[in-house]
């Protein structure tokens, strides 16, 4: 692929929205610290408060692909961030806890909504050589829209945490104003053909590009789904309890923002690394593989660093293997849907951050609780060395637009179409 090819216009003003859209994203972590000022309630209850946010986060994941698949990606996005506002403001608003479990909990029904849309137009508006540099530039966008994010946390929240959530809904509307009117009109999605068994199903999808979409029958998308799910538990991990681990350490917890934006700035400056030749040679399994190990490399280095430069250097490792991730496994997910299908496929995918969400507070506790530092950070690792393995194993290969394997062996690329049958 050069790497002069520009990406199409709609990629890249959908990118600018996204990053307007993040600079204001650093509310949710302060959701607890609000409720318990505000309403005197202990850190169990605000934390309960959180996990009812998580969980309200999956079925909006799925009715946000839903919805974009039928009434198309633009309205979708725009309804998805205007709710998102409105639930904002009345957290900054509410007056007493039960106001704000509600007004949390219609946050979470509206917070997924747009995600699905937004990689679907991604992953639908690029050819497949583009989709892996245009999902790694997603998540380039989003990380340089959370450096300036948390510059302005620091400043709003030494003068009042709801003016967080003010920020944050002006800027979801100011989001939805840029898509609504610089992206193009929604077009209706294909009629899915009808269900005449597995073969029909394949002829669909080979002479007229379009099939029953189905993403909870299909066994390839379930095996991304799986590692994925696991994937996101250990991200999840290096957000929620890192700064509990370097309190323990004896090191300020506060220097956890240090280490998010450290690992932020070098998924920005490493997009080169997506475009390198060697790396576009890479099967699918095999980069997933290489990107785990990576992050089983910058965990060891968190389990195994006293000072705090050992800290920033691991998750800039770290930070690397994710940049890999996120561009590959969402060009994959892209792939195995049917025509018309991107936006379904891609939410049942993007239900393993609600999964995670609302399991990683958990499992990061008690390990710390009852293991201590150097075993949470040791177990994440293995389990990193393990997927590593299993993608290796399991993971499908795309296929081409012609139904041809991408990979060096024509066998991979047809066991990949069997378990999308």
């Amino acid at each position: 692929m050069p790497r002069s090819e520009p990406l199409p216009r709609t990629v890249r003003l959908l990118l600018l929205a996204r990053v307007v859209n993040q600079l204001g994203a650093f509310s949710l972590p302060f959701l607890t610290a609000l409720i318990c000022a505000d309403h005197d309630v202990s850190l169990t209850t605000a934390g309960l408060v959180s996990a009812a946010f998580g969980l309200a986060t999956i079925p909006s994941r799925l009715a946000g692909g839903g919805l974009a698949d039928r009434i198309g990606g633009r309205t979708t996005i725009v309804l998805g961030l205007c709710g998102c506002a409105v639930a904002q403001l009345a957290i900054a608003a509410s007056t007493s806890l039960a106001w704000t479990v509600v007004a949390a909990v219609l946050l979470g029904l509206a917070f997924e909504l747009y995600e699905p849309p937004s990689q679907a137009i991604i992953g639908e508006s690029v050819p497949e050589r583009q989709r892996v540099r245009a999902f790694s530039l997603l998540s380039a966008a989003l990380a340089a829209g959370g450096m300036g994010a948390g510059l302005l946390a620091a400043l709003l929240g030494r003068w009042d945490l709801r003016w967080l959530f003010v920020t944050d809904a002006a800027t979801c509307l100011v989001c939805a104003l840029l898509v609504r009117l610089a992206l193009p009109r929604d077009r209706p999605a294909p009629r899915p053909a009808p269900d005449r068994g597995d073969q029909g199903e394949r002829d669909d999808r080979d002479d007229r590009g379009r099939s029953a979409v189905r993403p909870l029958r299909d066994r390839a998308l379930l095996t991304v789904l799986a590692t994925g799910t696991a994937y996101a538990l250990i991200n999840q991990q290096t957000v929620i309890a890192l700064p509990l681990a370097l309190a323990r350490r004896g090191l300020p917890g506060a220097d956890a923002g240090l280490l998010f934006t450290a690992a932020a700035a070098t998924t920005v400056l490493a997009q080169p690394l997506a475009r390198l030749a060697w790396t576009s040679r890479l099967t699918t399994p095999v980069a997933l593989a290489f990107a785990h190990l990576l992050l089983a490399a910058g965990l060891v280095g968190y389990a195994l660093a006293r000072t705090l430069p050992a800290l920033l250097a691991s998750a800039a490792v770290w930070s690397l293997g994710d940049l890999l991730i996120m561009g590959r496994v969402y060009a994959l997910v892209t792939d195995l849907a049917p025509r018309g299908g991107s936006g379904r496929y891609l939410a049942v995918f993007g239900t393993s951050w609600g999964i995670a969400a609302t399991l990683a507070p958990i499992l990061g506790t008690q390990l710390l609780a009852h293991a201590g530092t150097t075993a949470l950070w040791s177990v994440m690792a293995c389990l990193c060395v393990l997927l590593a393995a299993l993608h290796l194993r399991l993971t499908p290969r795309p296929s081409g637009p012609a139904g041809l394997p991408l990979g060096r062996t024509a066998r991979a690329g047809t066991q990949g179409a069997a378990a999308r049958s």
